[in-house]
């Protein structure tokens, strides 16, 4: 008799041990446009409730309809979404709307968001049938970054983002005009200054040294507004060796070779965008613009790569890749993506009044929404 009893608990600890190690799939989606480290930060955490992560990407006919037009393409949206290494599958053209019938197609337990307010154009939450059904949870927005902030600052051309060791000041020129309406600006999401801690730069950093037979490729660069023609840039670096180093220049540094506002995204904000990339194995913090000796030697560097773009002369005069080409370890690439910063604040500045009304509208409807909410 006793003998069964002990088979009998066995049995049901095994049964009970099946039932914790089914994997837990969960689905998160959005627009994912401009997509920023706030984005990620939001994946990691929502990969952190479950073992597998499908993310919806929601198309242009669909962001266009309620929220105004996206700065990315939904080709462009896929793709970079797909490159952060916290997910697992994407789906292309989700619904706004998320339904129990898309989190049951794709075999998910649940549905993660931020615990900001996401709705419909005619405000209707975005989540309230998966939210009704139980099979919602939360995760904490990144403060201090949004895509709306990432519009406004190039709306405005403001270097408030910038970390505040910076010594130039602005050179508008080109972008001088863009600053001249407030309309650009939402006080509600408007541009703020993010503050970077140790805690979330570990948290997005893989954490892992390199092999000892391992090849080590470095680049370097501003990698502002990171987009997919760093994504196929960094791609195609990683495919030098086994382990890529990115150094990510300072903000006086990148406002010295790019003037303006430049970078729109702060040194921090730029590394945590960087730290997303699955390509990615470690990153330089305010790397030095030239690529010394014992920086190659330090970093054990096998391979030092740079894209098409021209290469500026450092301070002094002298190219900042002297050595690595003098020692025969310096690659140009050709990632056959010609897309840069510029671009995309240029995008921005031919739709000027669109993404004006597009961010009014949207903190119009927040500040409507928190109203509701402050009153029940």
């Amino acid at each position: 008799m006793s003998g069964k009893r002990c088979n009998s608990d066995e049995d049901t600890m095994n049964g009970e041990s099946s039932k914790r190690k089914k994997s837990i799939r969960i689905w998160v989606d959005g627009c994912f446009d401009m997509v920023h480290f706030g984005h990620a930060n939001a994946l990691r955490q929502a990969k952190q409730m479950g073992d597998y992560l499908v993310v919806g990407v929601h198309s242009d006919e669909e962001i266009m309809k309620h929220k105004g037009p996206p700065v990315f393409s939904q080709e462009e949206r896929y793709k970079m979404v797909r490159s952060i290494k916290w997910v697992d599958e994407v789906v292309e053209n989700a619904p706004y709307v998320t339904t129990l019938e898309t989190l049951d197609t794709y075999n998910c337990d649940f549905c993660v968001h931020g615990d900001d307010i996401t709705t419909t154009s005619d405000g209707t939450d975005t989540y309230h049938l998966v939210k009704a059904a139980e099979r919602y949870k939360e995760c904490k927005r990144t403060v201090g970054i949004s895509t709306t902030d990432l519009v406004g600052r190039m709306l405005l051309v403001t270097k408030s983002h910038h970390e505040r060791d910076e010594t130039k000041g602005p050179n508008k020129n080109d972008l001088k005009e863009v600053g001249l309406s407030q309309d650009g600006r939402s006080p509600y999401t408007g541009t703020k200054q993010f503050v970077p801690t140790t805690k979330r730069i570990a948290q997005f950093s893989e954490g892992h040294e390199p092999k000892p037979n391992d090849k080590i490729v470095y680049v370097a660069g501003a990698f502002d507004l990171f987009h997919v023609g760093h994504l196929d840039f960094l791609e195609k670096a990683s495919q030098y060796g086994d382990y890529l180093i990115v150094g990510i220049h300072s903000d006086p540094v990148v406002n010295r070779y790019k003037g303006s506002n430049y970078p729109i995204m702060n040194l921090h904000e730029r590394v945590l965008s960087v730290l997303t990339n699955k390509y990615v194995s470690e990153v330089i913090i305010g790397a030095p613009y030239t690529v010394t000796m014992q920086m190659i030697n330090d970093f054990k560097i096998d391979a030092v790569c740079h894209g098409m773009t021209p290469i500026l002369p450092d301070v002094d005069g002298s190219d900042p890749y002297e050595i690595p080409k003098e020692i025969g370890i310096f690659h140009r690439i050709d990632s056959s993506n010609d897309l840069t910063s510029d671009m995309i604040v240029q995008r921005i500045i031919r739709n000027k009044f669109l993404f004006e009304e597009r961010n009014k509208k949207k903190e119009a409807k927040e500040v409507y929404i928190e109203n509701m909410i402050r009153k029940q």
